[in-house]
């Protein structure tokens, strides 16, 4: 890469995620859950610009509203790979968002993974997927498995992952307009914290649950009466700690069929599964196996 292409504005995609299930199974002493859950990566997603600086300065034009740059998980990124690397480079970051924030879809994270992953090759910091995802964890339990890149079932605090190739498939997501905050429900007295450990097989034959939704249906009565409305229509779940809800459809021309029912004062999104990370084929495309070692 040449020294003006260095100088060039990139832009990178920042995938959402889905939770398929979501089970709690326990709390630690320093106050993290311990979960189990399988991640379904979706064609959602947000976009990041970048410029490379050539005077270490780390500045975010654009982003997330009502995010102050300073706590913005795409700087923060940025700023542990500097300090992680000793690098004397800097980055202009400008953060277009689809993903719905408080949503459970993942949108700050995957920022902060992309951000990660792509800063890494523009900077030419030679870290691995797996130091990445380390210096990521603890910017959120979630940013591990954007960096991994795949569709993955996970365990511990959701940074213990395992590939997983799902089946194809197509979601139908609506956002019921209200802004879920994660830290209230996994500090809800009345959230389950001991669900015991499945295996995937058991999954794939009986699926599971997320052990969130009964606690954000009764904090976000719009979560319910959403959740209501999709339930009729076909079988429906929360991802994450919400507010998003989902159902799956063999086709796309099915999920679109749907969406077009979906009550106006909703937000809704056809999405396609993924099993790889749009950036690592952004990367590969670039030629950027080698960096990172995908």
């Amino acid at each position: 890469m040449t020294p003006a292409a260095k100088r060039s504005e990139t832009r990178w995609p920042a995938p959402a995620k889905l939770n398929l299930f979501l089970h709690v199974t326990g709390r630690r002493p320093d106050g993290y859950h311990t979960l189990q859950t399988l991640f379904q990566l979706i064609d959602l997603n947000d976009e990041i610009t970048i410029t490379v600086r050539e005077d270490g300065v780390i500045e975010r034009l654009a982003g997330a509203e009502g995010v102050p740059p300073a706590e913005d998980l795409v700087v923060r990124a940025a700023q542990a790979l500097k300090s992680a690397t000793g690098s004397s480079r800097g980055a202009s970051l400008h953060v277009t968002k689809r993903i719905p924030m408080g949503g459970g879809l993942g949108g700050g994270s995957s920022d902060a993974a992309t951000t990660l992953l792509a800063l890494n090759d523009l900077w030419e910091c030679g870290l691995t997927v797996p130091e990445l995802a380390a210096l990521g964890l603890p910017l959120g339990a979630d940013v591990p498995v954007f960096v991994e890149g795949s569709s993955a079932w996970a365990e511990g605090v959701g940074d213990r992952l395992k590939p997983v190739e799902l089946p194809e498939a197509w979601y139908l997501v609506i956002h019921p307009g209200v802004h879920v905050n994660t830290g209230r429900v996994f500090q809800s007295p009345e959230l389950t914290r001991n669900s015991p450990l499945i295996t995937i097989r058991a999954f794939f034959e009986s699926g599971g649950r997320n052990d969130c939704e009964p606690v954000v249906r009764r904090a976000f009565p719009e979560v319910g009466e959403a959740m209501d409305w999709l339930s009729t229509h076909a079988p429906a779940r929360l991802t994450g700690t919400g507010a998003c809800l989902f159902a799956a459809f063999a086709s796309e021309a099915r999920a679109r069929d749907l969406a077009r029912q979906v009550p106006q004062r909703w937000g809704r999104y056809v999405a396609r599964g993924l099993n790889t990370s749009p950036v690592h084929g952004h990367l590969k495309a670039a030629g950027a196996a080698g960096p990172t070692r995908l």
